[in-house]
């Protein structure tokens, strides 16, 4: 598994379609698997599940994405996990950190 989050100010539907849009063009094998909205007062959650293929792994890899706003107060928390064959414990996570890194470069540029 591996994690990134980020605290950053913008417009909540901007930095959500920016972030998708960079997961799917970050990799021809991206795909999204699901996705939920909720809004609670000034609050706004978006969640997106996303997969794609690792070559390194020879495997697949999930994220995470949830995004939750209030006004321009931007909170990002993204989650990656799969991507190692052995059976005990990860041999690597070089396909999750990946993952991440689509994120990283996009949100930095937020």
């Amino acid at each position: 598994m591996a994690k990134l989050e980020r605290t950053f100010t913008g417009d909540f539907d901007t930095a959500l379609a920016r972030l998708h849009q960079g997961v799917l063009n970050g990799s021809v094998t991206a795909s999204l698997e699901g996705s939920a909205d909720y809004t609670a007062g000034p609050v706004r959650v978006a969640v997106r599940m996303y997969e794609r293929y690792s070559a390194f792994g020879g495997n697949r890899v999930a994220m995470s994405l949830t995004l939750t706003g209030e006004g321009d107060n931007l909170r990002l928390t993204a989650i990656a996990a799969g991507g190692s064959q052995a059976m005990f414990f990860k041999v690597n996570t070089w396909g999750e950190e990946s993952f991440l890194d689509t994120l990283a470069d996009i949100v930095d540029r937020l």
